[in-house]
């Protein structure tokens, strides 16, 4: 079995207990996930399935959006709602005000991860350290927010959706809206709507797996260029060999008469591989 399968991950799994799920209801060893999903959050998990998560990391890297529920005037230590609350505070915030803050943090932005994720910090996770009680410096990183719309708000509530890049956390964004409106803040709900092109409207329940919604590869990376081949060059992209092809440069999927065979790079007409799926 190849290719990959869109799953509406529910509250309170995390995405290896998916991954196991996959792995024990089609008896297959090699799957992955795109995007780690808290056990608090539910939504979109893209699963590759056999020699398909070798190409991971091309769903990996596409944007994501996400519903979410903020709660203000309320801190916790892990930015959510099932950390231990660290502060409360008066919230004396307009609807305006709240829309304006999450402006504020739209397109390209330094963020602090929190303590609590799945970042390796010395060869551990963070969440681990974190959760020992030992202090965890976290490192900054760039990420790119393209909107963060403010739905709806309700008292010390408020309702957005956000679409961002991938490596961004929403309950750092949350908590940075609090931060601005000096009440501080946490995430009641988080939901992964989209990951690309790709919809939680059409995924399979984690109870409910079903092998007939495993999308073939060339379904599932259509973002991607597509250089088509007879079966003497999908032999030659099994291999790895050089190809010639009058396609734009970057990122190309190279599909072959049985579907998806590689990725490759096209520079000036020529594609060397980057990532071979195999047989």
């Amino acid at each position: 079995m190849i290719g990959f399968l869109l799953v509406d991950k529910p509250r309170g799994l995390t995405s290896h207990d998916v991954v196991a799920r996959v792995r024990k209801a089609f008896e297959v060893k090699r799957v992955g996930h795109a995007g780690t999903l808290d056990p608090l959050a539910t939504g979109l998990l893209v699963i590759a399935i056999g020699p398909a998560t070798r190409l991971l990391r091309y769903v990996q890297d596409l944007p994501k959006t996400y519903d979410v529920t903020g709660v203000l005037g309320v801190t916790t230590t892990t930015l959510d709602a099932e950390g231990e609350i660290l502060q409360r505070k008066p919230v004396d915030a307009s609807p305006d005000d709240i829309k304006r803050a999450a402006a504020e943090l739209t397109g390209e932005i330094e963020q602090t991860p929190p303590a609590v994720s799945a970042i390796k910090i010395g060869g551990e996770r963070a969440y681990k350290r974190a959760r020992r009680g030992e202090e965890v410096e976290m490192p900054s990183r760039r990420v790119k927010v393209y909107s963060f719309d403010v739905r709806r708000t309700s008292g010390d509530a408020f309702e957005a959706r956000v679409e961002c890049s991938s490596g961004t956390y929403v309950r750092s964004l949350v908590a940075d809206v609090g931060t601005k409106l000096g009440c501080g803040a946490h995430v009641a709900h988080l939901r992964r709507v989209r990951i690309g092109d790709f919809d939680v409207a059409d995924a399979v329940k984690a109870e409910n797996l079903d092998a007939a919604a495993v999308i073939p590869i060339d379904r599932a990376l259509a973002h991607l260029e597509r250089f088509e081949v007879d079966a003497d060059g999908a032999f030659a992209a099994r291999n790895g060999r050089t190809l010639e092809g009058d396609v734009p440069d970057g990122e190309v999927l190279v599909v072959g008469p049985d579907g998806a065979v590689a990725v490759y790079e096209a520079r000036g007409g020529v594609l060397r591989p980057a990532t071979v799926v195999g047989t």
